[in-house]
């Protein structure tokens, strides 16, 4: 079997337990994919040129549209995932959150998105520095598209950042620098965790219990105007360290400048530290992180592949960086749409002479989390449904079970190591559904939105969203919903995920909803008020839906049989989320306001 591993595959499971792939160009080492997919079943062939027949899952290497004719299978790759990731989006989706929840996304830098945000940057900082001359901050400048380090620099001023950007500053992020890392061996580090989203309705999310740490190669050194430009002393990409003369490419898992996260957590716990509680946080971290990004998720997923058009399902692995403070609490530093898989490292083997060899630290890792991805997604375990067209709007459930490690395995999965990917939602759903309330608003923002693969609220259907809520009166005519829809959709031209429409994107609707909710509730905090206009709205379209049920039940009695039940199925079918759930989420915000914040933190085992 000959293959390249610069190719992406497409994989299909035959009656006879075979993977079949065709390749595609692509960056990402699949040699790892295709290691593991042999693991797990008994062989795999490769299709270079495609082949007629579908596949039951197709390894894209950059995005979701590496291959636009899939009708049916699962791709592992979410549309718009990479939209969603860059900096500034990532962003204003946690920024969105702290809004509504600031103690539960503490968790995340303070940002300001440039170039739009440079000035209030300039003026906020200048006053903190002005109430207390003895504090000099640094901050982090971070391209929007960046990777692998590049273009990454910290500054101790403003006027630093117009500097070394020229007057027209690049699309970027600047962030608040974590001066005081939690250090092994005098050396900054941090955690890339591995993250798979199994699905988006329902939402289901897998950690890897194991991952990896990137070692600074220089010792650290809290920031100064000497050392600010000490890259091997302050930035731990891989990518950067690799070429220090201090880089230390090890066998062992415990030494080197890159080891996994287990050795370190158990150096962590010999110390007296409670890593049971460190991973705990490590977990919340990421179920939030991957809440505030769903919404938008969600929007893409409707554009791409319409309610009712045949498509394909998605799963997709993500690299989380995270940071551990000086005091054990992590950070998130970004989040990867397309980590690298690959299990080898380019070392030089003689003078000039350099060549790929395994990284067995990397294979520790990344084998397992490929392994056990394929063996969540394998077909043999859900219904085959994929090849028909999706139910409108999110009520498509795929019936995947949800303990995988109580599933029979085959003879050729007999001898596999357990499972390394640990769901964690919906396992832990009571502990974080109250925070999903952008998801609920992302699902009125779908329900408007009328034309289908659209992305965007044009201004007859936000009008048509006041009136069917009944959020218009004579304090708030139309003539101002207009006015509010021209000044909002304005101010946020340009600066959404995708541009490729005119009118009003999610992010937008969302600063429109929030502005509704404090009109109308503005005795109550805003968290509270967008729960409340929540359950308004919600009300008012059930309400709507049981009026159109009764009209239909009465047309219906005049139908053929056949044409009756298929009529009578239509209940209510672009609303995101049936009516019970919604109603559990709204129970779920109300007894977490009952509760102290010390008891929202997930108990999850290590």
């Amino acid at each position: 079997m000959g293959w390249s591993a610069s190719s992406c595959c497409c994989c299909t499971l035959t009656t006879q337990g075979r993977y079949q792939t065709h390749t595609e160009p692509t960056t990402v080492g699949v040699f790892t994919t295709l290691v593991t997919a042999r693991k797990v079943h008994n062989g795999i062939r490769k299709f270079p040129l495609g082949r007629r027949t579908a596949c039951d899952i197709y390894w894209h290497g950059v995005s979701f549209h590496d291959n636009e004719n899939i009708v049916s299978g699962q791709v592992n790759k979410f549309p718009g995932m990479i939209e969603m990731l860059r900096k500034i989006n990532l962003s204003r989706a946690v920024r969105t959150m702290q809004e509504l929840f600031p103690e539960e996304y503490d968790f995340y830098p303070r940002s300001w998105i440039l170039p739009e945000e440079y000035q209030q940057f300039s003026t906020q900082i200048r006053m903190v520095k002005e109430n207390d001359a003895t504090v000099n901050p640094t901050f982090i400048v971070k391209p929007d598209g960046g990777s692998q380090g590049d273009g990454i620099y910290l500054i101790r001023d403003p006027s630093d950042l117009k500097l070394m950007a020229g007057s027209q500053a690049k699309q970027g992020v600047v962030q608040e620098y974590i001066q005081k890392p939690l250090l092994i061996d005098k050396l900054k580090f941090d955690i890339r965790l591995y993250v798979l989203i199994k699905s988006l309705e329902p939402l289901e999310i897998y950690i890897a219990k194991e991952g990896l740490t990137r070692f600074c190669t220089e010792p650290y050194q809290e920031p100064s105007q000497k050392n600010l430009s000490h890259v091997f002393m302050h930035l731990t990409n891989y990518s950067l360290n690799v070429h220090s003369g201090n880089f230390v490419h090890s066998d062992s898992q415990s030494t080197g400048s890159k080891r996994t996260l287990s050795s370190v957590l158990y150096r962590l716990a010999a110390k007296g530290v409670d890593i049971k509680k460190v991973w705990s946080d490590i977990i919340a971290l990421v179920i939030k992180t991957v809440i505030a990004v769903v919404p938008e998720l969600k929007v893409y997923y409707q554009a791409d592949i319409p309610p009712g058009k045949p498509g394909p399902t998605c799963f997709q692995i993500l690299g989380f960086d995270i940071l551990l403070m000086k005091n054990l609490k992590p950070v998130l530093l970004e989040v990867n749409s397309n980590p690298s898989m690959r299990i080898e490292h380019e070392q030089e083997v003689a003078p000039g002479v350099f060549e790929y060899v395994p990284s067995p630290v990397d294979e520790d890792v990344k084998v397992g989390v490929i392994r056990d991805t394929l063996r969540l997604m394998d077909p043999g375990h859900k219904k085959p449904s994929t090849s028909q067209p999706r139910a409108a709007g999110f009520e498509h459930r795929e019936e995947i079970p949800m303990e995988a490690e109580t599933q029979e395995r085959s003879p050729d999965e007999g001898a596999l190591p357990s499972l390394c990917l640990k769901q964690v939602y919906p396992k832990y759903t009571k502990q974080f559904n109250y925070l999903r309330l952008v998801e609920r608003i992302a699902a009125l923002f779908i329900r408007f939105l009328g034309v289908k693969g659209n992305m965007r609220l044009g201004p007859t259907a936000f009008r048509t969203f006041i009136r069917t809520c009944k959020l218009s009166n004579s304090n708030f005519t139309m003539a101002s919903v207009d006015i509010l829809y021209i000044d909002i959709t304005r101010r946020w031209s340009g600066t959404t995920p995708d541009s490729r429409e005119a009118g009003m994107g999610l992010q937008a609707f969302v600063e429109a909803f929030f502005f509704l909710a404090g009109r109308r509730f503005k005795s109550l905090v805003l968290k509270e008020q967008v729960v409340s206009l929540l359950e308004l709205c919600e009300a008012q379209l059930e309400s709507q839906s049981g009026v159109e049920d009764r009209r239909s039940l009465s047309c219906s009695r005049a139908l053929p049989r056949a044409v009756k039940t298929q009529t009578l199925g239509l209940t209510n079918p672009q609303l995101g989320s049936p009516a019970p759930l919604r109603r559990a989420a709204s129970q779920d915000y109300r007894l977490h306001q009952k509760l102290k914040p010390r008891t929202l933190r997930a108990n999850v085992e290590n």
